[in-house]
């Protein structure tokens, strides 16, 4: 199968690395910025193209570019190749977006988190397809079962939800983890101490239902500690912070006191 690429971001990296190990052949790339897509296409020894139109013929268009970027794309990806099959990797990006202007449309999600500087295991990442054809979600499943044990059918609805799953699970609790180090920082503390407790609450929440693993002052209802923790963050001057601890602190009340 020939595989082509547009985008060259940290999607784009890390799926292309994923593919070209797997023996998948991607033979061209397209970036707005040709300088980046060069040096992307260098590593992976493809050809960098200054625009869509400089595709040739391909059996697969990847489009690992930004959701508001998809529709566009799409429009211009169809008067070039109005039979190839086109997908996006947007988790939140409905199938429509690509099915409404071309008819071989499909969805290749990866439910991860991208950095250039870590090595993703593919194996292990839940991958999920969707096209519109039967022909479509066989060629997509199998590309899939060839990076990952773990290949879902999902629908475009249900691959939202994950998405916006993931955005709690992974995003916000990043900043949590930003806004511990903001803490201690402010009085010279070694936020490295608390690796332990992190890596030992996000084991507990994989293993059980978090709702159970939940501790702390709010889930205790300890109004003085929580109040001692505020003013903390007020004599700091961190008032971001301390609108956040409240908001957390009050969700956690309500979820297991409100009954």
């Amino acid at each position: 199968m020939k595989i082509s690429l547009v985008g060259s971001g940290r999607v784009a990296f890390h799926l292309a690395k994923a593919l070209l190990g797997q023996g998948h052949n991607i033979t061209q790339v397209y970036a707005r910025d040709f300088d980046k897509t060069q040096k992307f296409a260098e590593k992976i020894q493809a050809k960098a193209c200054h625009s869509l139109q400089q595709f040739q013929s391909t059996d697969l268009i990847i489009l690992a570019v930004s959701d508001s970027a998809i529709a566009e794309l799409v429009k211009e990806v169809h008067e070039f190749f109005p039979e190839t099959l086109i997908v996006h990797t947007s988790g939140s990006t409905a199938i429509e977006v690509i099915s409404h202007v071309h008819e071989k449309a499909g969805v290749f999600y990866p439910l991860q988190t991208f950095s250039f500087e870590r090595e993703v295991d593919w194996s292990a990442t839940p991958l999920f397809v969707e096209a519109i054809t039967n022909v479509d979600q066989e060629i997509l499943s199998d590309l899939a079962n060839s990076l990952s044990n773990r290949v879902y059918q999902y629908t475009s609805k249900q691959r939202l939800t994950l998405h916006l799953a993931a955005v709690f699970a992974c995003n916000f609790s990043n900043y949590c983890f930003d806004m511990a180090k903001q803490v201690v920082d402010k009085e010279q503390v070694d936020f490295s101490l608390l690796y332990p407790l992190i890596l030992e609450t996000a084991k507990k929440a994989t293993e059980n239902d978090p709702k159970q693993m939940q501790t702390g002052p709010a889930v205790r209802g300890d109004q003085n500690i929580l109040s001692m923790h505020q003013d903390l963050l007020a004599q700091a001057n961190q008032d971001d912070l301390k609108q956040v601890y409240q908001l957390l602190s009050d969700g956690i009340l309500h979820r297991h006191h409100s009954d």
